[in-house]
């Protein structure tokens, strides 16, 4: 069972659907007992991240969250759920992150001919052997929606980036922590291939 946080940050059922169309049975909860009994936990999420960083404690899901990273269950964070598992964001100054993986999260830089946020189709570009694309051909189109971006101050964890006015790390992968800034519910046949490459993933192999 995969549980998927809720913390009324949205795009939840979007990612229940998704999960359910691959086979996967998923639940959309805020209980810890059953966060922590999951076999795979994801936290997605659009919004502000000073509003979702005041929820998450409203409801103890911090807490919970370091709970499940450290007992190595499975975890992907999705769009503003790969944001709030670094350590902070321009958007929301003064506010920390969970601070699970070290990295900021900056703003798009103005760039003559491209919109801010970020809305639409994105390639990837692949670094470091990133176990959510096995068997997904190099470059592969996925969609992205957001006005930040991922700055990690390790590259070792980046899995994938993209281009968009600067550099984005668009995934990342650390032990059994695994993120990424597109939304793979969102991403057609590929952003499917990802979510079974992580449900296919068991807390005993970290």
């Amino acid at each position: 069972m995969i549980a998927i946080i809720d913390y009324d940050a949205g795009n939840l059922k979007s990612v229940e659907k998704a999960l359910k169309k691959i086979g996967e049975e998923a639940v959309i909860t805020r209980e810890r007992e059953k966060i922590l009994q999951a076999d795979h936990v994801i936290l997605p999420g659009v919004g502000s991240f000073a509003d979702a960083m005041e929820n998450l404690k409203k409801y103890k899901l911090d807490e919970v969250i370091h709970e499940a990273v450290e007992e190595k269950i499975p975890f992907l964070g999705i769009c503003l759920g790969l944001q709030l598992l670094f350590e902070s964001s321009e958007e929301s100054k003064g506010v920390e992150g969970l601070k699970i993986l070290p990295g900021k999260i900056l703003r798009i830089p103005d760039t003559d001919g491209l919109k801010i946020p970020h809305i639409g189709w994105n390639s990837l570009t692949f670094r470091n052997d990133g176990r959510l694309f096995e068997g997904i051909k190099k470059e592969p189109y996925v969609y992205f929606v957001h006005s930040y971006y991922l700055k990690a101050d390790d590259p070792k964890i980046v899995t994938a980036a993209t281009q968009y006015g600067t550099e984005i790390h668009a995934s990342v992968q650390y032990k059994n922590v695994f993120a990424c800034q597109f939304h793979p519910e969102k991403s057609s046949d590929t952003g499917l291939h990802i979510l079974k490459n992580f449900a296919k993933l068991k807390r005993e192999e970290f």
